[in-house]
């Protein structure tokens, strides 16, 4: 397997991009949600690209494919917090639309970047 260069992957790029709305997201949470929501919307974004990141140094498909759930994985768990923050009024329905359009947009890439790895290297 060639290793991949992530700062180049278009799926690293959109999930530091999601990132950078994340914390626009929760610098206006509540302040009662410091060590709740907003600390743990924080870490999963950050966990998406660091994932990716992180399996594009192993040197098997296998083991970059397990990050990459990872990422995926952290990438759901942020759509839950998404919707969390809209159930609690925390964000208005333009935003929430943007944002959820976003986190989709990052779970397609990374599942169809999934899909072009060959197990046997």
């Amino acid at each position: 397997m060639r290793r991949h260069n992530f700062k180049k992957l278009h799926i690293w790029q959109e999930a530091m991009e999601l990132i950078d709305e994340n914390y626009l997201l929760t610098a206006n949470l509540p302040d009662y949600e410091k060590f709740g929501l907003r600390s743990q919307m924080n870490r999963c974004s950050v966990s998406i690209a660091s994932n990716i990141s992180e399996g594009s140094s192993k040197r098997t498909n296998k083991h970059f494919l397990k990050y990459l759930e990872d990422s995926l994985g952290s990438a759901f768990e942020w759509e839950t917090q998404l919707n969390v923050c809209r159930r609690q009024n925390f964000i208005g329905e333009d935003l929430f639309v943007k944002l959820e359009e976003q986190v989709l947009k990052v779970q397609s890439k990374i599942s169809n970047f999934m899909d072009t790895f060959d197990l046997n290297k």
